[in-house]
């Protein structure tokens, strides 16, 4: 018989389960940390934004109450609205020709092979990766050159405006279509298409009732991304649009240089709370796709 005195205490002490008996680890934690600081990082501007587009300081720049005066003058500007049918007229041009001409080269590159395919898939992705300046630059010397060209041998004066603004943006917005309708292009059963015109449907008709449905949410997230690039684009805009057209990026730059009034914040929480929804319905789409 054992002497209680000197056996060990044997039994078991209960033992609170550690992180990582949870599966939380420590790097858990600094991972979520870490995101969380990168997301403040990111959004503080526009939270400061939006509230101070709630202030009643004339200056924006101290909270001094609430108020809805600021998204009420809008209204009374004619200069900001005319602004922003200009740029909401220019979107949606630019938006229409980038997709059909975008949609017609996705199908091309993706279903056929000719001469100069992989120069021209290269060239393609050119708009998006060289930066923006230079394609201003580039787009202003060529309306420059070619109204000289068309003045000299037609007699046709010609000048900057809408016509040349929708033609930049489409320069630029095609290449981001391409992208869009080509992923949705390599994940399609062709066989579908060979089914259809086994039974007797025409290309067209293949095309109209079999492959186009198919790709359509493709083509509305390229054609939402190219409307929501044209309505934000300052850069390009201020180079091409000439001394007479009134955009809404160009109209906001000038004022925010004389200073940054509640006003301006207002109607750029608009513009935000517009390009989300944009961005909410590609990622609706692009999952129903799913």
């Amino acid at each position: 018989m054992s002497d209680p005195e000197t056996t060990p205490d044997v039994r078991p002490v209960y033992k609170a389960p550690g992180l990582e008996e949870r599966g939380i680890s420590w790097r858990t934690w600094l991972l979520g940390a870490e995101a969380a600081l990168m997301y403040v990082y990111l959004f503080a501007p526009i939270v400061v934004l939006v509230i101070f587009s709630f202030t009643s300081d004339p200056f924006g720049i101290r909270w001094t109450g609430f108020t809805l005066n600021w998204y009420a003058k809008l209204l009374s500007n004619t200069r900001l609205i005319d602004a922003t049918i200009h740029t909401l007229t220019v979107a949606t041009l630019s938006t229409l020709v980038a997709t059909v001409l975008g949609t017609m080269l996705a199908l091309a590159m993706e279903r056929y092979r000719f001469r100069g395919r992989s120069a021209t898939d290269t060239l393609l992705y050119l708009p998006i990766v060289i930066p923006e300046i230079v394609l201003a630059v580039a787009l202003l010397s060529f309306f420059a050159f070619a109204f000289n060209l068309a003045e000299s041998l037609f007699g046709i004066h010609m000048q900057q405006g809408m016509a040349t603004v929708v033609i930049a943006h489409v320069t630029f917005s095609v290449a981001f279509v391409v992208v869009t309708v080509r992923t949705s292009l390599r994940g399609f059963d062709q066989r579908l298409e060979e089914a259809a015109m086994d039974l007797g449907a025409s290309r067209f008709q293949t095309f109209r009732r079999v492959t186009f449905p198919l790709i359509l949410p493709g083509i509305i997230g390229g054609a939402l991304l190219a409307f929501t690039l044209s309505l934000d684009d300052f850069i390009i805009s201020l180079f091409v649009a000439g001394p007479g057209t009134l955009l809404l990026p160009v109209e906001v730059y000038n004022r925010v240089k004389r200073s940054v009034t509640p006003e301006i914040n207002a109607i750029s929480t608009l513009m935000l709370l517009f390009s989300m929804a944009l961005v909410g319905l590609s990622q609706l789409v692009q999952r129903q796709k799913r």
